[in-house]
């Protein structure tokens, strides 16, 4: 019999300390393959699961977190079959439940229910997608579906999703009717025969024991009367194969989503190698698989992970396992299960956090906060000052003018040079223009708006500089770059528009400027867009530019994005408008033994895809560090130094 235990275990992030944590109230059973949300920000809901007599659960218990209080809601409406490893999310004050393994002969659940969280009431389940081991989420007003093992054991690359916000079914309220057993609702079936309650009974957990909760056991059987399709619009994708979409067959894999994007983390296991693991980002909005790190930058080939958690804003994830040590007999030893956290921060990727991203569904009226709040995004006060932005003052009530240089004034031989001297004097020193200078048209704008979004030019303003007594400020960048950054602190956004931000070139300008100025959520916002739509025609600007805003992540992505392509890529004008040095500097990230394969060699090794491309520079420093899991015991702490990468190209 399986050890299965009740305890609540606590994991300090910053000293990384277990502790065993005394818990009260309505305690559960013990249980295992259950599901855990968070909920109104400080508690957790507990669904299903199985005991330690491997039957099933369907009961639904609510953990404080800040009292350490367990407490059992009263449900009404049709009980849910018990189930486990199944997948569970909150949305809209409703807790759904996707999938799962029940019944006696245990079968693969193909169904979707909810809880109505204000009444707690549950729904009837309907037909949606057979999974169990799953992820699910939500984003768009969907609920996505992915990973997992099907009805046949097999491991799949169909992405699903459901629709909830069109559909009254999942907005009303569930008809309230008494709770009835799964047993009186549907017949005897033939693939499964139905249990009884046991009585409530002492389970151990290591410290102590408890009452498991009489409801805590469900009646398990294999409902197989016909459910109705799940109501609103379902949809189903399956990614065969691609040169970024990960094979779910290889490696163990940990799924999370941020930022609008589905995570995956290919980590190493016995089907894989180390060269195969990496950071993969599934684009929702666009449903393009895009590889954002290799395993070499994040993980260690000595350690393996079991278990992994992303935080709420979506900002930051954690892989919990521990070091494969040589015991005795020469194998490794797994001993210490979760005894080693590794900290990944999402935003060295380009991940924003789930809070700043734009979601289809969201109708939101906050206000553009200035750089310092990183949580907003377009919103409608945003369109109506966007409606403001270069208006003659007769009809917007402009009071200060800025003026940058002509689009071909600047010669791209000088881009690095000139933003290296603006960084140094930006605070301090304001922008003369001398009589031969060149300057674009007047961009009309409010002073007020630019103080609260702009700490610079607050600054300047503040200490009365030049610009304080004449209303005017000159920006020594291209004017298409001035008048994009202007409008981000006028609306937030840096989204593709006719006239702001048409192409990747103002992008990467705009990232220079967030550099300049210290603006971190304007860089994050350039970091996301560059990486996404990194195409042949800028790939090298884009590289430039990242080298002068010190963003290196993205400055090697877009060298691998260079080399990958490069018979494209010289030939462009983004490359030619290069600098004599940048252009000299591109060619030497191959290494000294490097070559160009084209034609039929190519087409043996797979064409663009079939490559493997390795692009030299240092790792992202991550936090790896120990913990043990024993109470009380603050974890040794591994060797942080730097992992060391390949340099140079090398293509298969």
């Amino acid at each position: 019999m399986q050890t299965v235990y009740n305890h609540v275990l606590r994991l300090d992030l910053h000293t990384l300390q277990w502790t065993l944590v005394d818990n009260y109230g309505d305690i559960p059973g013990v249980r295992m393959g259950h599901t855990a949300c968070l909920w109104q920000g400080s508690k957790l809901l507990v669904y299903g699961g199985e005991n330690e007599h491997r039957e099933y659960l369907s009961d639904v218990v609510i953990y404080d977190l800040a009292t350490s209080h367990w407490t059992q809601p009263e449900i009404k409406g049709p009980i849910p079959k018990g189930r486990a490893r199944h997948a569970a999310a909150v949305y809209d004050d409703k807790l759904f439940v996707v999938g799962g393994l029940a019944g006696m002969e245990t079968y693969t659940l193909d169904e979707i229910c909810y809880l109505d969280l204000k009444t707690w009431t549950w729904s009837r389940s309907w037909t949606f997608v057979a999974r169990f081991d799953h992820s699910t989420w939500i984003w768009g007003g969907r609920i996505w579906v992915f990973g997992g093992l099907g009805p046949d054991m097999e491991r799949t690359g169909e992405l699903w999703s459901l629709d909830l916000k069109n559909s009254p079914a999942f907005k009303s309220v569930p008809a309230h009717s008494t709770p009835e057993s799964t047993a009186e609702r549907a017949g005897p079936s033939p693939r499964s025969h139905f249990g009884q309650h046991p009585s409530p009974q002492h389970v151990t957990g290591g410290s102590g024991s408890y009452t498991a909760n009489s409801s805590s056991v469900q009646v398990r059987s294999s409902n197989l009367v016909a459910k109705p399709a799940a109501p609103g619009a379902m949809t189903s994708m399956k990614f065969v194969s691609g040169p970024n979409v990960p094979s779910p067959a290889l490696g163990t894999h940990f799924y999370a989503y941020s930022s609008g994007a589905l995570l995956d983390f290919v980590t190493l296991a016995g089907t894989i190698r180390p060269s195969e693991c990496n950071l993969s980002a599934l684009e929702l909005g666009t449903q393009q698989w895009q590889r954002l790190a290799e395993g070499s930058e994040i993980f260690d080939p000595s350690y393996r992970w079991h278990y992994c958690a992303v935080n709420e804003e979506g900002t930051t994830a954690w892989l919990l396992g521990c070091a494969m040590e040589p015991s005795e007999n020469g194998t490794a030893s797994l001993e210490e299960y979760l005894s080693d956290v590794l900290a990944i921060d999402l935003r060295e990727f380009g991940l924003l956090g789930s809070e700043s991203t734009w979601e289809p569904s969201v109708e939101s009226s906050r206000l553009p906060t200035s750089d310092t709040h990183p949580t907003s995004h377009m919103s409608s006060l945003g369109s109506d000052l966007a409606s403001m932005f270069d208006q003659v003052p007769e009809a917007s009530g402009s009071d200060f003018i800025i003026t940058a240089n002509n689009d071909d004034q600047i010669d791209d031989d000088d881009v690095s040079a000139a933003s290296s001297a603006t960084t140094t004097d930006v605070s301090q020193t304001p922008h003369f223009l001398n009589a031969s200078d060149s300057t674009s048209i007047p961009i009309q704008v409010h002073k007020l708006i630019l103080q609260a979004r702009w700490p610079h030019f607050n600054r300047v303003y503040k200490s009365q500089m030049s610009e304080f007594h004449t209303k005017k400020m000159h920006i020594q960048e291209p004017y298409s770059v001035v008048r994009a950054f202007l409008y981000y602190l006028y609306t937030d956004s840096i989204d593709k528009h006719p006239e702001y931000c048409p192409d990747l070139r103002e992008v990467a300008g705009l990232l220079v400027m967030s550099d300049v100025y210290d603006m971190p959520e304007l860089r994050l916002h350039c970091v996301r867009r560059l990486s996404r739509e990194l195409d042949v025609e800028h790939a090298a600007v884009v590289w430039e530019r990242a080298g002068t805003a010190k963003e290196e992540w993205l400055r090697r992505r877009a060298a691998n994005y260079c080399l990958t392509h490069w018979g494209r890529v010289v030939r462009t004008e983004g490359f030619r408008s290069l600098s004599r040095h940048s252009m000299m500097e591109l060619c030497e990230v191959i290494d000294v033994d490097g070559r160009v394969i084209g034609g039929e060699e190519l087409e043996v090794v797979g064409g663009l895809g079939g490559g493997k491309v390795g692009v030299g520079g240092s790792g992202s420093e991550l936090a790896r560090r120990r913990a043990r899991a024993q109470r009380g015991h603050v974890a040794d702490e591994v060797d942080d130094s730097e992992m060391q990468e390949d340099e140079g190209m090398e293509l298969n």
